[in-house]
């Protein structure tokens, strides 16, 4: 038999141990790094969501009992989004900025509770408006870019009084970011921080989230305003927009499929970068796990490793009081 080579680096010795292999990490995942997406209603009674095995819409008591809970386990963030009767929805979507709304009342309850949990609050009009769409629908259909800003700008505003901590606009619309900035600081709400939805795709992966708030558009689809899946250079244009005018922190949406756009986005800012790891890619881990194909715990934490891998700094995830229990 001939004499083989024996190879002169060993990669391998980096892996012999947990203690080794915790010194080699190249990226660290931990309660810290996740925030709980949180469906609300008024109604006091919790509801299963069908399509999110173990999500529900949370009346009061039950936000607070899910909010203690991801506490307990070391996550400090939440998001919350409301539920709404169709009798409150209205092509203007003015239920968004409603002071004695939803959603004000329940970043009050949960920062009187908890000054210390960071709140951040939804900033768009689909789960208001009668359109189910993230603007002013026109009656040709068109989504009017420039009149939603004054909407989303009373919605941020309304939030903020409120005490939330960060608002996060989700919609889409061009200059909302400078709009919302404006606002917040001639109102002297200067340490509100904005977590811009930058690069938000048209996927779809989001059509359980659309059935947990009844949310889906009445008509047409959001392809004019949210992104293309096809495109990674125009996320780049869209984030570095955001940021010039004034996102404290830029988000990805959604996470597992694109992870190449955090990626690039990560390499491109020195802002905060967070990603969505959304409904649609919750339900199919979820399924997965739940008829035995994948092993739960291990594959929801690998699927939270690899988005902080590809450069997230944190991640909105539907797993967060789960994963931060297991670590």
């Amino acid at each position: 038999m001939p004499d083989i080579p024996l190879p002169i680096h060993r990669p391998r010795r980096n892996r012999k141990s947990e203690a080794i292999r915790s010194l080699a990490r190249e990226s660290e995942l931990t309660a810290a790094h996740l925030v709980l997406p949180i469906f609300v209603h008024e109604d006091t009674d919790d509801v299963p969501i069908a399509s999110m095995p173990g999500c529900h819409r949370l009346g009061q008591a039950g936000l607070i009992e899910q909010v203690t809970i991801a506490r307990s386990h070391g996550v400090a963030a939440v998001v919350l989004f409301p539920a709404l009767a169709n009798a409150l929805k209205r092509p203007d979507g003015r239920e968004a900025w409603n002071p004695d709304g939803l959603v004000p009342r329940l970043v009050d309850t949960l920062k009187q509770r908890w000054p210390d949990l960071v709140v951040i609050t939804d900033v768009a009009l689909d789960p208001y408006s009668s359109d189910g769409h993230d603007g002013i629908v026109a009656p040709d259909g068109r989504i009017l870019n420039d009149e939603t800003l004054d909407v989303l700008c009373r919605q941020a505003l309304c939030h903020a009084r409120a005490g939330a901590d960060v608002v996060a606009p989700s919609d889409m619309m061009d200059g909302r970011v400078a709009a919302i900035r404006s606002v917040l600081d001639g109102e002297s709400f200067t340490d509100v921080s904005i977590l811009a939805y930058s690069a938000k795709y048209a996927s779809a992966f989001y059509g359980p989230f659309r059935e947990a708030l009844d949310s889906a558009p009445r008509h047409g689809d959001k392809r004019t305003y949210q992104m293309d899946p096809a495109n990674v250079r125009e996320a780049v244009r869209e984030v570095l927009l955001d940021v010039d005018e004034g996102a404290d922190m830029v988000m990805i949406k959604p996470a597992l499929p694109y992870l190449d756009v955090i990626a690039r986005v990560r390499g491109e800012v020195d802002v905060p970068v967070a990603a969505y790891q959304v409904s649609g890619e919750y339900t199919m881990i979820m399924a997965a796990c739940q008829n035995g194909w994948i092993d739960e715990q291990p594959a929801i934490l690998e699927s939270l490793r690899c988005i902080r891998r590809a450069g997230a700094d944190f991640i909105l995830t539907y797993f967060a009081s789960r994963a931060a229990a297991w670590l």
